[in-house]
């Protein structure tokens, strides 16, 4: 396993779990349609709780797949179960993954951190000064034809961004001009994410 940033609130042996359950749920999808039960993994308190997650799959380097939950509707390993499964079959920007493929592509999950006592991973920004490179993902909300657009935490750091460029590329991804996220109706929001991804 290899960890992308410095936020751990899952330990080694949780990422691992999660990893497994995603790289089994695509095997098991691809070649044969077929669903995993989750009843033989070792399933912790925190990952049978109800959180949002993302999992990016990436061949030779570049993005294969990406799709994940903003809220916590299953418990994690559930939203990991799934999302792999989407990410490998149901992005709307790639055909779905290939048998032959599975070898060469690389799973990276990003686990949303939910406070105890938090109902939601998202803090509103009332001030861009608070937005962290590497630690913050954001969340835009009422902009662009898309009607809003995510960027994960790592996607900023991988690219060398600063936040004028993070925010760029925010309003971009919801099909928005460049300070869409200034507009009195849009509604931008920070979250953080531990992020871990096969070795």
């Amino acid at each position: 396993m290899n960890p992308v940033n410095e936020l751990h609130f899952l330990t080694s042996d949780e990422c691992e779990v999660l990893l497994r359950i995603a790289r089994t749920a695509i095997d098991q999808y691809v070649n044969e349609r077929a669903t995993i039960d989750l009843d033989g993994y070792a399933l912790t308190p925190r990952l049978q709780r109800n959180s949002g997650a993302f999992v990016t799959l990436r061949k030779a380097g570049e993005l294969r797949g990406c799709i994940g939950y903003t809220k916590g509707l299953e418990p994690l390993a559930d939203t990991v179960r799934d999302s792999a499964v989407n990410a490998a079959t149901r992005d709307p920007r790639f055909p779905p993954l290939t048998a032959e493929e599975l070898p060469e592509v690389r799973i990276e999950i990003s686990a949303l951190a939910l406070p105890e006592d938090a109902k939601t991973s998202f803090v509103p920004v009332n001030d861009v000064a608070e937005i962290e490179i590497g630690r913050d993902g954001l969340y835009l909300e009422n902009a662009g034809e898309r009607g809003g657009g995510l960027l994960l935490p790592q996607v900023a750091a991988n690219h060398d961004w600063d936040v004028s460029q993070f925010l760029d590329a925010i309003c971009e991804k919801a099909g928005a001009p460049h300070d869409a996220w200034r507009a009195p109706e849009a509604k931008l929001y920070r979250f953080s994410a531990q992020v871990f991804a096969e070795d």
